[in-house]
């Protein structure tokens, strides 16, 4: 069990670091690959971050059954405070994690919306340079591409490179006490 003294990045559920106020319907959006992380890793985190009162949009939690996928995690991705990106080592094989990584990347530029990369089981690095198995998941992506899916797989490298160079924590240094 945590000492009272232990750090935590979550507030108490009586405390609030964000204005109930706001331009945004939701304080964080997690980004994730969901054979990855969803019953582990992402799961412990949303967990942490719901008892705090702290809105979180999961697709797997907020998606109505029967929407479109797309524009409702592109528009949540808009109106999300935050975004928290669990790169895992399959996340570059998702081309809906990629596509959202962009939208965020571009929501961080125009919207001034904060971004917190998490390296679950990956080297910032691998993320950085597309070495490992994002290199695979990029040779795959790249077989047979048109002119058309070759410009968005520009975009995807450029908006892995952006986000793993942001601050953010490797999995090694996180610890339950943490979330």
């Amino acid at each position: 069990m945590a000492s009272s003294s232990s750090t935590h990045i979550i507030p108490s559920a009586s405390s609030s670091i964000f204005d109930s106020h706001s331009q945004w319907s939701y304080d964080v959006f997690l980004s994730f690959r969901g054979e990855d992380t969803c019953r582990s890793f992402t799961d412990h985190l949303y967990s942490a971050l719901i008892p705090c009162n702290i809105k979180t949009f999961r697709d797997d939690e907020s998606l109505r059954k029967g929407e479109e996928i797309a524009p409702e995690l592109l528009q949540a991705i808009e109106e999300s405070r935050i975004a928290v990106i669990v790169f895992s080592k399959n996340y570059a094989d998702s081309k809906w994690c990629l596509d959202e990584l962009v939208k965020i990347i571009s929501c961080k530029e125009e919207r001034k919306q904060k971004v917190i990369p998490i390296f679950y089981h990956v080297d910032p690095s691998q993320v950085r340079n597309q070495k490992r198995i994002y290199e695979k998941a990029f040779s795959d992506h790249e077989e047979n591409a048109d002119v058309e899916k070759k410009e968005k797989i520009r975009r995807w490298k450029i908006a892995l490179r952006e986000a793993s160079n942001l601050d953010g924590m490797l999995d090694h240094r996180i610890t339950k006490y943490e979330l």
